[in-house]
């Protein structure tokens, strides 16, 4: 028997050739980078900033009702009346309503959404935004390589057909923790506020889940991809979970504001798992038990998707 025929490759050797041949094909174009960051800084920009809530509650608003000079209220009072009527001036109704309203807004922001303004609510769901949009093209690239012919020379080689995918699935990952670090640090310029719990160390924790849905959904997209030729399927398939995984999560707006049909969607979709830990982890007040049910979840939809994927691959990754 032959030395050639006796070899047997480590996978983790071929994973790291693969996994660092991914990111280098990434920061060849610097132009891909950019175009994923900037599509969710106009979104904290103009969406976050334009969308203020806040200014719906604001007493400023009590300014444009129009109350009357005086107002006359029939009956007996400590003032003395004029004509048995006393009349209640209408600079002080605006006044004392200014004071009864002045922390209606503050309240009706921290009931509904968790926080004192919009604009830290949805900056944090904009790194679950660019988590989808990271792992959901990760499919791409390997039809590209299939169409390109490198796919062929790497099925020719004794490297593992789950190295192939778990490679492409470390590259969505990491891509997706870097465009998260960007995010988050242009979002704290913007006037993300952070709660009085977040630590350094929560940092960890928002890599960690950010690392668990970024595997789950690449192999996802990948699974979809394995026997596709043609990239027009792949933005079809894109296009048609696109719009569902976002919408129906807590990326722009609370589950429980939402009708019944659609927390159904909200409460198994794995964006809204992300989505509520990367909030714990920075602009709520932490719930320990929320938290640990959210990496669950994620760690638990890690592992099955990975697991669906890499066996797909055996079966289904061909030249």
């Amino acid at each position: 028997m032959s030395r050639a025929n006796e070899y047997h490759p480590s996978m983790l050797r071929g994973l790291w050739a693969l996994t660092v041949r991914e990111l280098k094909k990434w920061l060849k174009e610097p132009i891909i980078l950019m175009m994923a960051v900037l599509q969710p800084v106009i979104w904290m920009g103009l969406f976050g900033k334009a969308m203020n809530l806040n200014a719906m509650f604001s007493t400023n608003n009590l300014n444009n009702i129009s109350i009357p000079d005086a107002i006359p209220i029939p009956g007996n009072y400590v003032i003395p009346p004029v004509n048995g009527v006393v009349y209640v001036s209408g600079a002080w109704i605006s006044q004392m309503l200014q004071q009864m309203f002045s922390d209606v807004g503050t309240s009706v922001m921290q009931n509904t959404f968790g926080v004192t303004d919009y604009f830290s609510y949805m900056a944090v769901g904009m790194i679950s935004m660019i988590v989808m949009f990271t792992t959901m093209f990760s499919g791409m690239s390997i039809v590209w390589d299939r169409r390109l012919g490198f796919l062929e020379k790497v099925l020719s080689t004794p490297v593992s057909r789950a190295a192939i995918i778990l490679s492409k699935m470390l590259n969505a990952a990491l891509r997706a923790m870097f465009q998260a670090t960007i995010i988050l640090a242009l979002a704290v310029l913007l006037g993300l506020k952070v709660s009085s719990t977040f630590t350094p160390l929560s940092l960890l924790g928002i890599y960690a889940a950010v690392f668990l849905l970024s595997m789950g959904l690449s192999a996802l997209f990948l699974a979809l991809a394995l026997r596709s030729t043609r990239h027009e399927t792949q933005m079809a398939v894109v296009n048609l979970i696109n719009m569902p995984l976002m919408f129906a999560s807590n990326t722009f707006f609370p589950i429980k504001m939402m009708p019944e049909w659609i927390q159904t969607i909200a409460s198994v979709n794995p964006v809204s798992y992300l989505t509520d830990a990367l909030r714990q982890l920075t602009v709520f007040s932490m719930d320990t038990s929320a938290l640990i049910t959210d990496f669950i979840y994620l760690g638990v939809f890690a592992v099955v998707l990975s697991v669906i994927g890499v066996l797909l691959s055996w079966r289904y990754l061909t030249k």
